[in-house]
């Protein structure tokens, strides 16, 4: 722990203290220092330099079985002694929660495991430039392309402290570095626009910036002069860019809150098989350079890899302490926190494990299809599952790509889509939450 680590838990666990002495029952806060720096350019001029500093405390306090959670970003001594006054007092004024309340000794995390989540090394805001001039530069240069919306790189650092009166205290730390370009291909009334991004925790770990720019002027100029399709049922391939964001889906109807409150299309779906047997998602947070790793929950819980589906069948939900609660279950580890909220549940490190087909081989029989690399809008109903969202991508005959294809509607039913979903092998980490390319089988896609 560096001397800046102790400083932060110092400081937070001084705050519980201070609630503890004023009256509350039990209470925990986080204490939040990030930094951040980011430069843009569109062609070839800075268009935008930014360097923020935060540093945000939140506390939560316990009353009997009543809580109430505040935030400041001042950190004076006075301060704090007016914010646990209003805490205290907002907490003896709420109605009481059963399900609210600290995790017991025995779910805490003590052995912390090291996952490698900060880059010590931080790129000024010269390095940051060069960056972002190389990846626009590179998508300039793609013949076709005809104008620049801009390129950026970005830096953020973040330190986490939490302390407990249930004598938990710790501090994790985080960095994220990005680049990213956008330009447009074409002219007139002919023009399409598309991007390509990169982000990890180690700059190392990220492609090459000309490689990112290169990439997003090769995508907008393959859009150019999309054509309509007729109305029919066919089968869909999401690219990697937009599958994860039906493990994305999963993960929201997997939420213990959702299913507490029987919201979710899966509240009555634990054990029963959602996907083919050969389907596995896990949650991992203790992947090493994760961009969600955490070695402890936001309530101080010991985390642990888990699959989601494991055979095809939903394992688990993700629960934090107060849904697991409601539930009459025990915490799986997944809460989330901000300073200014109570925790709830969220997914780590998400992905859908890789299947045994190319990509290429994944569409070889499919006479007419759809590959789509963009979504918009979310008509996504997390109750009953029924799904509605616009995209654009390419036209699939015979097993090839043939033309783009914009301004279509993709319909179905999240339980149907799972059941009838096959993964290729091109699994790359790049998002936090991530998917090969996927295949579904009787999908609606709207036309004209």
């Amino acid at each position: 722990m560096t001397d800046q680590d102790q400083i932060c838990l110092d400081f937070t666990a001084d705050v519980v203290n201070r609630a503890r002495k004023a009256g509350a029952d039990a209470a925990d806060a986080v204490f939040v220092d990030s930094t951040s720096l980011s430069v843009t350019q569109r062609l070839g001029e800075r268009e935008h330099l930014e360097r923020s500093e935060n540093r945000d405390l939140g506390l939560r306090v316990l009353v009997g079985s009543k809580q109430a959670m505040v935030s400041t970003s001042d950190t004076v001594p006075d301060a704090l002694d007016d914010l646990v006054g209003r805490a205290l007092a907002m907490a003896r004024t709420v109605p009481d929660d059963p399900y609210c309340g600290l995790a017991e000794p025995g779910l805490l995390a003590t052995d912390i495991p090291d996952v490698d989540s900060c880059d010590p090394l931080e790129p000024s805001t010269e390095d940051l430039a060069e960056r972002a001039r190389a990846a626009e530069e590179a998508a300039l240069a793609v013949e076709g392309v005809t104008n620049s919306e801009g390129a950026s790189a970005t830096r953020g650092h973040t330190v986490f402290a939490m302390a407990a009166s249930n004598g938990f205290g710790q501090v994790r730390r985080n960095s994220r570095q990005s680049i990213s370009a956008a330009v447009l291909a074409g002219k007139g009334m002919a023009m399409e626009t598309d991007y390509d991004y990169d982000y990890a925790v180690y700059a190392e770990d990220m492609r090459a910036a000309a490689e990112v720019g290169r990439s997003a002027g090769e995508k907008a100029v393959r859009r150019l002069n999309p054509q309509k399709v007729q109305s029919a049922q066919v089968p869909l391939v999401y690219d990697p860019r937009v599958s994860r964001s039906l493990v994305g889906h999963l993960s929201a109807a997997a939420n213990g809150t959702a299913i507490a409150r029987g919201t979710s299309f899966l509240k009555h779906s634990m054990g029963e098989r959602l996907f083919s047997d050969a389907i596995t998602i896990v949650d991992d947070p203790h992947r090493r350079r994760g961009l969600n790793s955490r070695p402890f929950d936001s309530e101080g819980v010991r985390t642990m890899r888990r699959n989601i589906i494991e055979g095809g069948r939903l394992a688990t939900w993700l629960l934090d302490l107060r849904s697991a609660r409601q539930l009459g279950l025990e915490t799986t580890g997944h809460a989330a926190r901000g300073t200014s909220s109570p925790p709830f549940p969220s997914a780590s490190n998400l992905y859908m494990e890789l299947g045994t087909l190319t990509p290429k081989e994944l569409m070889a029989d499919i006479k007419s299809g759809l590959y789509i690399t963009d979504m918009m809008g979310y008509g996504v109903n997390m109750v009953t599952g029924d799904y509605s969202r616009g995209a654009s991508g390419f036209w699939i005959e015979d097993g090839e790509l043939a033309y783009p294809v914009s301004e279509v509607t993709v319909a179905g039913n999240l339980k149907d889509m799972f059941a009838n979903l096959t993964p290729a092998d091109n699994l790359e980490f790049r998002y936090g939450t991530d998917a090969p390319t996927l295949r579904i089988e009787g999908m609606t896609v709207a036309g004209r």
